[in-house]
């Protein structure tokens, strides 16, 4: 018995001591830091997180469901397989950082010393970047309160006086809530698409069709928690010829009420003409996809072949609610094949991971997208399950394609650059699914 009391007290005292020697974790000094870094871009007044998490009488009510949030590894939201690829965008939380977040949460999520605060972020009129250019639509779209709403295209005439060449992009919603995604185009001169267009009225998708051979291409995006685009990977920048006009597109969801909405464009400029020119690609692109009804990992497979030579520089997924995870595969003329991503998706946040490292894409190259779904009742976004799905614009329809950027000489026509290839240029057959693996046989 007394070596007992003997042994107890010696371990309260070395818990104390231990205890004593632990620095206690403060709000400005250690969570401030990790906050301001990894979460304020999407956190913040304005943005597509529901609440901002800018100062600590805003994060200290949160802070049991910060440390669920990060221990389960739901926040900050990065999706990319943490063993394959490398992402110079990456967002994920060190253990240490996690370890800080649950040790304040734990322990009461004392305030600490403001004094102890970094400097705090610079953000622009609440961009993510200090646009050199801002393009604003010409006029509101009045979103209904029901109903199911084409993707809509609106027209701006800039008619740029000289050519431009862009090094980062960025597009804002004039009303996230309606906002479900959306792109600003270039529509270059002499362009066919949109060429009867009244500029500042919206037009249903149906009625002014974007086809092949116009010389079209994506400036900015908006996905939700994608932020801004950068284009500059070591002297590159995304090219807008003189002439060009732009062109909204946007898909708008009702949201009960009606509403309105007026999204910008902002550009930063390339101080000098870039070595080379960067390119948005749709990338491989599943349009004959089939889903079968209560499929819980449906297998979809497209791909496409480099015509010429290029580095491939970025990757973001696209699938809609039903979307489990995807992989980027390459196989090479030799016949050697690397998986340059595989990574979870998650249709709420559509996130862009811009590679650490160029990846060489000789001519000839095939570029594999293989997706998987969930068309079954335990996922809590189907709409319905016992439905076969095809390709559609729709939320409740799918689709499977992986926006790509590319760096190419400035010589080579960016619309010739892959041609569809293999399973995506198979017929689409329903009642059996696919494509799937067995048709890169």
């Amino acid at each position: 018995m007394t070596r007992l009391c003997v042994l107890t007290a010696a371990a309260c005292a070395l818990a104390v001591l231990v205890t004593a020697a632990t620095p206690l974790v403060t709000f400005h000094k250690d969570v401030l830091p990790i906050l301001r870094k990894n979460c304020q871009t999407c956190h913040r007044p304005g943005e597509v997180a529901p609440f901002s998490l800018m100062s600590y009488a805003e994060a200290r009510p949160r802070a049991k469901a910060i440390k669920v949030a990060v221990v389960g590894q739901q926040m900050p939201p990065w999706f990319a397989h943490p063993k394959v690829g490398h992402f110079s965008n990456e967002r994920r939380l060190t253990e240490a950082q996690i370890a800080t977040l649950v040790s304040w949460a734990n322990n009461g999520a004392p305030e600490g010393d403001p004094k102890d605060a970094p400097p705090p972020l610079k953000f622009v009129d609440g961009w993510n970047i200090k646009p050199d250019l801002e393009i604003e639509m010409p006029a509101e779209f009045h979103v209904p309160a029901t109903g199911t709403i084409d993707y809509q295209y609106m027209l701006v005439k800039t008619n740029f006086p000289e050519d431009m060449w862009v090094s980062a992009a960025e597009m804002r919603p004039g009303n996230s809530k309606v906002v479900h995604h959306g792109e600003a185009w270039i529509r270059p001169p002499g362009a066919k698409w949109m060429a009867d267009a009244t500029p500042g009225v919206s037009y249903p998708s149906q009625t002014m069709k974007r086809g092949p051979g116009d010389g079209l291409e994506i400036l900015g995006e908006f996905n939700p928690g994608l932020g801004h685009q950068t284009f500059d990977f070591g002297s590159s920048a995304k090219f807008v010829p003189k002439g060009s006009d732009i062109v909204f597109e946007i898909h708008y969801t009702a949201l009960g009420t009606a509403q309105t909405s007026k999204s910008v464009v902002g550009l930063v400029l390339a101080k000098n003409r870039p070595q080379l020119r960067y390119i948005t690609s749709y990338g491989p692109t599943g349009g004959n996809l089939v889903i079968e009804p209560n499929d819980d990992n449906a297998e979809v497979v497209s791909e496409i072949t480099a015509q010429f030579d290029s580095k491939m520089v970025y990757i973001q997924p696209h699938m809609h609610v039903r979307g489990k995870d995807y992989e980027v595969r390459l196989v090479y003329p030799s016949g050697e094949t690397q998986t340059v991503f595989p990574g979870r998706f998650d249709f709420n946040w559509q996130l862009g991971y811009d590679l650490e490292k160029q990846v060489t894409i000789p001519k000839g190259t095939k570029i594999q997208g293989i997706a998987h779904y969930d068309n079954s009742a335990n996922n809590k976004w189907n709409p319905d399950p016992a439905k076969e799905v095809v390709w559609g614009l729709q939320n409740w329809e799918e689709m499977q394609n992986c926006f790509m950027g590319f760096l190419i000489d400035s010589e080579v026509d960016p619309e010739k650059l892959f041609t569809a290839s293999g399973p995506s240029v198979l017929k689409r057959l329903t009642g059996t699914g696919g494509p799937t693996q067995s048709s890169l046989q």
